[in-house]
This record gives structure tokens, C-alpha cells and sequence, in this order.
């Protein structure tokens, strides 16, 4: 029998709440966070953090506007210990924010905890015992009123440990497992409803079931405590089922009031729940996440140096690939989109593909539009309109991507916006050999135009005569009494590249021989030399690839 069975293993049962509620609310402001990174989130790490580490992600996280900072487990190590220490001593802690320590619900470690806050203004003692039926049952061989009992001891501690520690606004936290009955003998202990500020954290220690079933617990736990209306509601949510966002989302809606979580989901076993991404996501429906995230690539940045871990390419909202494009189809969309965005001015963000504008986060639109052998000729226009200011005609684009499409089916990779321009100059502005024009002459007579066109590139120069009815008539007559060939101008077009009287002329063409076509540009502040250069560069390259070019 292969190892990988699923009948090992039993579907969980979720509660009954016919009359849910939370399915019909909406979100409508930033919940109370707290930053967990600096506890579970540096328990998680190979090499946690040192002293220096710890205090410039704490710098880091009081920038970012977190008002909740859990700073560690003073009583599990020595380093957590001087870190408190180092914080309260040197007065490090804005008094527009609380730090959190934890604690196991065993007295040396409550003491422990109490004195590395010494001194202190206002914190979070955070205590907890394991109380899932697995613990119980496996870990501890204890029955459900002995865990309830070592809950109520822990709770009576802190009260303890806060009397010896006058004159500090003191916030009791308490996490279980299994959450209404042990919560609320621990909050017959505390009394929330006299005065005491109370925190209880409902953790999804292991995520075993879909977000609904937690949403469903949550509201069923808010309907049945004690003293609601007196505590806070905070949620714990870990992302082992790849959902600690949506759980905690539901569970906002279920009526919690505080989220605890770390930046990009650092944490035990597959993380914590991500901030970063669930304050984003209220950001991007037109909520205040009330914290500032704009410049993402210096907290990416700083929590890599921190923690030693990567930030993925494709994480949610800041990585570094979720803003670019590499599809043809989704290239066009997002290049029409901000096109429209911008001439209709828009009062809200409504673009193809971006459900924010990547510059809310410090990146450039260089960086939405990438181009690979996936890529379509959308994507090509638009890198050399916004990199390089070369706006082409739409007929053209055609060609042009084909030219980066085999470069990029050749080496495998996606091409530069320098590659593209480099391509761009080499197979369209780029003049054939012998095709260059030296110089013209034009004259009217009786509404028609006759030309003299020099051409050469090593200095034997070919004069070529002509006539019609506009200068590029006129060019097209000399070329076909000159090679014997039939030359027709299938597209043309030429603009001013930007404002003013100086500004340079981008001309383009594309010239039809014998069923074959090229096409060809060029870009001079002679708007007519542009033209005639572009429609002789196009029919130097058609006569060229039909092996038609004669000597001139």
C-alpha cells in the first residue's frame, strides 16, 4: 500500500450555526494590529535574530505605524531578556505604542517576564497554556478541568505579577485552543468589566479547516463570552491550509477586533498570518490599513537583512514579478487601459490587471511591462513608447514585435528594454547598405513634384530622378524607372516625437514588391528627409530579402 493515503485521516467537524451572520457584513476599517515577527515570527528562523537584528526590525515596525508590537519571550532566553531590557532602558518604546511579552502560565516564568519589564510605562503580558483535545489527551494526559485550572493559575499570576509592578497601565492577554470555556474562567479572574484591559487570542495554532468553519467559531465564541463588550477579540491565525489571510479576514467579519500577524507571513512550520498582504488588501477596496507600507522595497529590504529569508517573486502584492506582464494579451489591455485611464482622468484606480497603482508602492511602470517569448506586440510598443519616447503606428507593431519574438525564441530569455531598442535601431532604423540618402532637390511644376534623390553610403553616389504627385510619389517614380521594379507604399506615417518647433519627426513605412513587404523607420528633425529615408530603407530591405537589390 503506497504511504500517501488519505484514509488516514478524518474530515473535521465543524460547529452548527445555522444563523450565521458574518456572511452578510462587509469590512469597513483597519482592525488593531499587532506585530508578532519580533516573537513567533523570529522562533521560526534557523538563525534568529541578535540584539542588532531585533532592534532594527522593532525600528522598522514602529515606522510602519504598528501601535502593538509583540518584542519576545523574555523568560526563554537571555537574548530575549536583554532585548526588553534594551528597549525599556534606553526609553526605545514611542509612548504611542505598546509592546507584548509572553509568557507560559508557570510562575518563575511570570516573574521572569514581569521584572525584564521593569521600569516600563504600559505593556501586554501575554500568557497561555495548550489547550487543543490533542495536547490534552497526548502532551499533557490531563483532563479538560485540570487545563482549565492551570488557565485560572496563570491568570491569578499575572495579577500578581502586575501588583508587585505598581503604576503601569498593565494589558492581560490569554490565548487557548479551544476557546469558551477556559476563556471565560480566566475572565472571572481578571473582571475586564472593572477596569482591567483584557485581550483574548483566539490562535488557529494548526489551520485545520476552511476559513467559513474558523469565521463560524469566531461569531459563535463573540456570542458566548463573558464580559464581551468589556475585552478585545484578537486572531492568531497560522497558514498551514494556505488560508491564514481569508481566516482571519472571516474572522474579522465574525466580529474580532485585532489581528495579530508578521510581515510576509514569516512563521512556524508554512507562517503566520501575512499583514503585509491582508493590509493590502484592505488598501486596494479603499480602506486606511493604518499602516504605511508605500516603500516596499526598503521593508523588503530590512526584513531580509533581519530574518535571512527571501520575500517570493509572485508573494502578494510585493514581490517583485506580481506587477509585470509578459503575456501579449494582458500587455495590450494594460497599455489601453492607462492610456484611457490617463485621458479620461479617473477619479479611482481602474486598470487592467492592476488592482493597485504599483507606484502606491514605490515601483515604476518600467516595471509592469516585460517582455519574453510570451509576449505579444503590445507589450513591445509600449516599452519603447515609455522607455524611449517612440511612439509607432499601430500597423507596425506587428513587425516589430516579430524581430524581438525571434530573439527571444533564440536565447530563451526575456529581452531588455535596451535589447528592444537596440533590435528596434538595427532591423528599422537602421539604412541599408547604399540606401542612404545624401541629399534632394524638389520642384513644382503644374501640381506635380519632380525630385532628384542622391544616394550612396561609400561615396559613389547614384542620382535617381523622378516625379508625382507629393514627395514620396516622386521618390517611388525614381526607384521604379531606376531598378525596373514595382515599389507601392502599403502604410505610411510620420509625427512630431514630441512638442515644439525643434522637435525631431519619427517617420514610418511600409513598401510592398512583387507580393513581399518591409518596413522601415527613421527619425530626423527634417520631417521630409525622415520620410525619404524611411521609404528608401524599406525598399532597400524588400529588394534585399527577394535577392532583387541591384549595384548602384
Amino acid at each position: 500500500m503506497s504511504d500517501f493515503d488519505y484514509r488516514k485521516y478524518r474530515p473535521y467537524r465543524p460547529l452548527s450555526l445555522a444563523d450565521r451572520r458574518w456572511p452578510n457584513r462587509a469590512i469597513e476599517r483597519a482592525p488593531d494590529w499587532c506585530s508578532v515577527d519580533l516573537r513567533d515570527g523570529n522562533q521560526a528562523l534557523v538563525q534568529p535574530m541578535s540584539v542588532a537584528k531585533k532592534l532594527e526590525m522593532f525600528a522598522l515596525l514602529v515606522e510602519l505605524g504598528f501601535k502593538e508590537i509583540e518584542i519576545g519571550f523574555p523568560s526563554a532566553s537571555q537574548t530575549e531578556y536583554d532585548f526588553a531590557r534594551r528597549l525599556v532602558e534606553k526609553e526605545l518604546i514611542p509612548d504611542d505604542v505598546t509592546v507584548q511579552v509572553l509568557t507560559q502560565a508557570r510562575r518563575e516564568l511570570i516573574e521572569r517576564t514581569f521584572e525584564s519589564l521593569r521600569g516600563i510605562k504600559r505593556a501586554v503580558v501575554h500568557v497561555y497554556n495548550s489547550t487543543s483535545p490533542v495536547q490534552r489527551e497526548q502532551v499533557f494526559k490531563a483532563a479538560k478541568e485540570e487545563i482549565i485550572a492551570i488557565a485560572v493559575n496563570g491568570a491569578r499570576l499575572l495579577e500578581q505579577g502586575a501588583t508587585r509592578h505598581p503604576g503601569v497601565d498593565w494589558t492581560f492577554e490569554y490565548s487557548p485552543e479551544s476557546f469558551v470555556d477556559v476563556c471565560n474562567a480566566v475572565i472571572d479572574v481578571w473582571q475586564p468589566q472593572r477596569g482591567q484591559k483584557v485581550v483574548l487570542n483566539l490562535p488557529a495554532t494548526v489551520e485545520m479547516t476552511t476559513a467559513n468553519v474558523f469565521a463560524d467559531q469566531i461569531e459563535y465564541f463573540c456570542r458566548h463570552v463573558s464580559q464581551r463588550e468589556h475585552i478585545r477579540v484578537s486572531l492568531h491565525t497560522h497558514n498551514d491550509r494556505g488560508c491564514a489571510v481569508a481566516a482571519a479576514e472571516l474572522g474579522l467579519l465574525a466580529g474580532a477586533d485585532r489581528i495579530e500577524g508578521t510581515l510576509f507571513g514569516n512563521g512556524e512550520r508554512t507562517g503566520n498570518m501575512d499583514i503585509v498582504t491582508m493590509a493590502m488588501n484592505l488598501y486596494s477596496q479603499g480602506i486606511d490599513p493604518k499602516l504605511d507600507l508605500a516603500d516596499m522595497s526598503r521593508i523588503i529590504e530590512i526584513y531580509k537583512r533581519c530574518t535571512d529569508m527571501p520575500v517570493h517573486p509572485r508573494h502578494p502584492w510585493a514581490g517583485d514579478l506580481v506587477y509585470a506582464a509578459f503575456s501579449g494579451s494582458h500587455q495590450d489591455a494594460i497599455r489601453k487601459s492607462l492610456a484611457f485611464h490617463r485621458e479620461h482622468e479617473l477619479p479611482h484606480w481602474a486598470v487592467a490587471y492592476l488592482p493597485i497603482d504599483p507606484k502606491d508602492l514605490g515601483r515604476r511602470y518600467e516595471e509592469v511591462v516585460r517582455i519574453n517569448s510570451q509576449s505579444g506586440k503590445g507589450g513591445v510598443a509600449l516599452v519603447l513608447e515609455r522607455d524611449h519616447g517612440i511612439t509607432l503606428p499601430k500597423w507596425i507593431h506587428p513587425a516589430v514585435s516579430r524581430v524581438v519574438q525571434v530573439e527571444a525564441d533564440a536565447t530563451g530569455e526575456e529581452i531588455s528594454s535596451r535589447q528592444i531598442l537596440k533590435l528596434f535601431e538595427k532591423e528599422f532604423l537602421g539604412i541599408p547598405e547604399g540606401w542612404q540618402l545624401q541629399g534632394y532637390d524638389l520642384h513644382s511644376e503644374s501640381q506635380r513634384t519632380h525630385g532628384k534623390f542622391r544616394l550612396g553610403n561609400t561615396g559613389a553616389e547614384v542620382v535617381l530622378n523622378g516625379e508625382g504627385q507629393g514627395l514620396i510619389e516622386a521618390l517611388i517614380d525614381a526607384i521604379n524607372r531606376r531598378f525596373g521594379v514595382s515599389v507601392a507604399v502599403a502604410e505610411f506615417d510620420d509625427h512630431a516625437m514630441s512638442p515644439g518647433t525643434e522637435a525631431k519627426a519619427l517617420a514610418s513605412v511600409t513598401v510592398e514588391i512583387a507580393g513581399k513587404q518591409a518596413s522601415a523607420c527613421c527619425i530626423d528633425e527634417d520631417t521630409s528627409l525622415a520620410s525619404l529615408q524611411a521609404t528608401l530603407s524599406a525598399v532597400g530591405r524588400a529588394l534585399a530579402a527577394q535577392s532583387l537589390r541591384q549595384a548602384i
